[in-house]
């Protein structure tokens, strides 16, 4: 079933819209590298519930090259041997900034991301998530 788009933000705001493209372009450019960001875009997307963007970021990295069965794991990537432990130390930040209302960004989420980010990749992921958050909820919002 599909739902009608209820306003289109893009047009409607071009340059908080553009904002937004800027950040993304970017992060384009961060030592993260394409993958994992798409990645982390992946998951949050997951637990946000954006098909639009779930359609966009799979695609993506299945067009970078990233194998179905890594995709297909997911949203089970703690339990997953599909993912190394600097993924998994990405994934877990993402899913504390999520879920930051129930969570608070805790110590135990933070502190790992030492151990496998340099500081401008650790700013870089945070910008990262915080952005496919807002995309999300635009997305989701106006029923994109």
């Amino acid at each position: 079933m599909s739902t009608p788009q209820r306003l289109p933000y893009y047009s409607l705001s071009p340059a908080a819209y553009q904002g937004f493209g800027a950040t993304k372009k970017a992060l384009e450019s961060s030592p993260l590298g394409k993958e994992l960001i798409e990645l982390v875009w992946l998951r949050m997307s997951q637990i946000n519930g954006c098909a639009f963007c779930l359609e966009m970021h799979a695609k993506a990295l299945r067009a970078d090259g990233v194998q179905n069965a890594k995709l297909d794991s997911l949203a089970g990537w703690r339990v997953s041997e599909r993912f190394s432990e600097r993924e998994r130390a990405a994934l877990a930040w993402t899913e504390a900034l999520t879920h930051v209302d129930r969570t608070g960004a805790p110590d135990a989420d933070y502190e790992p991301l030492r151990e496998y980010f340099s500081d401008v990749e650790v700013s870089d992921l945070t910008f990262a998530i915080a952005l496919m958050s807002a995309f999300n909820r635009l997305a989701i919002g106006m029923r994109q």
